[in-house]
């Protein structure tokens, strides 16, 4: 009988990372105040997408981790595409609300094409350091390859996105704020849910194992190679 190379929660982790990634897009066209931060509504939620990358990288490895950002990059792009050409085909007489769509809706071309390139550089960024810091450190110190990964993916993404998607559109001091705020939210949630990401990435570790051991596939949780 074949033996298939599957994991039983990789697919379920890929629809969630992709669902962050796309409302979070959505809720960007909406500049909140909370606390003393200001910044984009996708910042409440976005930051999972990097403990979900973490976890990917850590759990399966750079090379699944990277078909994940390209599955999230190319939903984006889907996403974005879909709403500007539902935003350019006429609406019917009877519906009043293509004005209120295009000042909400509208602005996601815009959010989308910032999140694709801040996205594209700080998820691959961030993988590609946390699967180095791997080697480097023999699997040992998670806490300090997920936060350092995140400290300069997040500062790649925070900048980048922030810039194209608000730039002439905000004032400037309040471009800076929020660029201020969103890098400081992000990474704090990072920092304060790394008891969680330890407690994800040595239970999937463990189920992955024990499923591929069933099956009767050698499979080493360092490298996730089989």
């Amino acid at each position: 009988m074949e033996k298939k190379n599957t994991f039983k929660y990789f697919d379920l982790l890929l629809g969630l990372f992709v669902a962050i990634l796309l409302i979070s897009n959505i809720a960007s066209t909406k500049i909140l105040v909370l606390w003393k931060f200001t910044f984009d509504g996708g910042t409440l939620l976005f930051p999972l997408s990097y403990i979900f990358g973490d976890i990917l990288t850590e759990v399966y490895g750079y090379e699944r981790s990277r078909r994940v950002i390209w599955t999230g990059f190319f939903s984006a792009l889907l996403m974005s595409l879909v709403l500007y050409l539902v935003q350019l085909l006429p609406a019917a007489e009877e519906w009043p609300y293509q004005e209120a769509y295009e000042n909400l809706l509208g602005f996601i071309p815009r959010i989308v094409g910032a999140s694709l390139v801040a996205y594209f550089s700080g998820e691959f960024t961030n993988s590609f350091i946390l699967s180095r810091l791997k080697v480097k450190t023999k699997g040992k110190y998670l806490w300090l390859r997920t936060i350092s990964s995140t400290l300069i993916g997040e500062g790649i993404d925070t900048f980048i996105f922030c810039t194209i998607a608000f730039y002439g559109q905000i004032p400037t001091h309040l471009l800076v704020s929020v660029i201020v705020s969103n890098y400081i939210f992000k990474c704090g949630t990072e920092i304060i849910c790394t008891p969680l990401t330890y407690a994800a990435v040595g239970y999937l570790k463990k189920k992955e194992n024990e499923d591929h051991y069933d099956h009767g596939i050698s499979y080493n949780p360092f490298t996730m190679k089989i």
